[in-house]
């Protein structure tokens, strides 16, 4: 099976994206890293990117982007690449519909909460000021809505009492470099299906 042409974007110290790196290069994962993109020059998971060698790209947001148009300029970069999934490693732009249409079911996501609920930005404190006793990650497919495509894995983190948001959110990174990189070794093997809402592991 021929090695699977990943892109990974990311926004800022790109964490699971070394994640996921590692399991590449241990041959965990059938996979390249073809392209690491940010809208962040700053973004200091970059430094980790070309220290090991990976092609970069940033693609900086300003304030009044045209949002369509900077998505299609991402798309006219990735075209000749011969991308096959698009992997959000702490993106912190929701996407546009051209790019999710053009990579439909090849777009995937990390969400720290355990999806429907808590969508969008500050999961963790969201779940805290809620006083659910139970939190956790999910990985899913990128849709046109905030954090609703189908899901394909989800792991669960207990919430103590005296958690606070960030103690809460290491924890449950800790779980997020477990189920990300195996999603991806299920993508890259085509053990996936998509059947409406649900993901069937195959």
């Amino acid at each position: 099976m021929e090695k699977k042409r990943i892109a990974v974007f990311i926004s800022g110290r790109g964490s699971n994206f070394k994640a996921i790196s590692e399991h590449i290069k241990n041959g965990d994962i059938n996979a390249e890293i073809v392209v690491v993109i940010s809208d962040n020059p700053e973004a200091k998971g970059l430094a980790y990117a070309r220290e090991n060698r990976y092609p970069t790209q940033v693609f900086e947001f300003k304030k009044g982007t045209d949002r369509v148009k900077y998505f299609e300029s991402i798309m006219d970069f990735l075209e000749d690449r011969d991308i096959d999934l698009i992997v959000l490693a702490g993106f912190m732009r929701v996407l546009s519909e051209n790019i999710i249409n053009r990579y439909k079911h090849r777009i995937i996501n990390i969400h720290p909460a355990l999806l429907p609920s808590f969508p969008g930005t500050h999961a963790q404190r969201q779940a805290l000021e809620y006083g659910v006793k139970i939190s956790g990650c999910t990985v899913h497919f990128v849709d046109s809505g905030v954090d609703t495509g189908p899901i394909i894995k989800q792991a669960v983190v207990e919430v103590k009492d005296d958690d606070t948001e960030n103690t809460l959110a290491d924890r449950i990174l800790e779980k997020e470099h477990i189920i990300f990189p195996e999603s991806i070794k299920l993508f890259c093997e085509d053990k996936l299906k998509i059947e409406g809402r649900r993901v069937k592991i195959i």
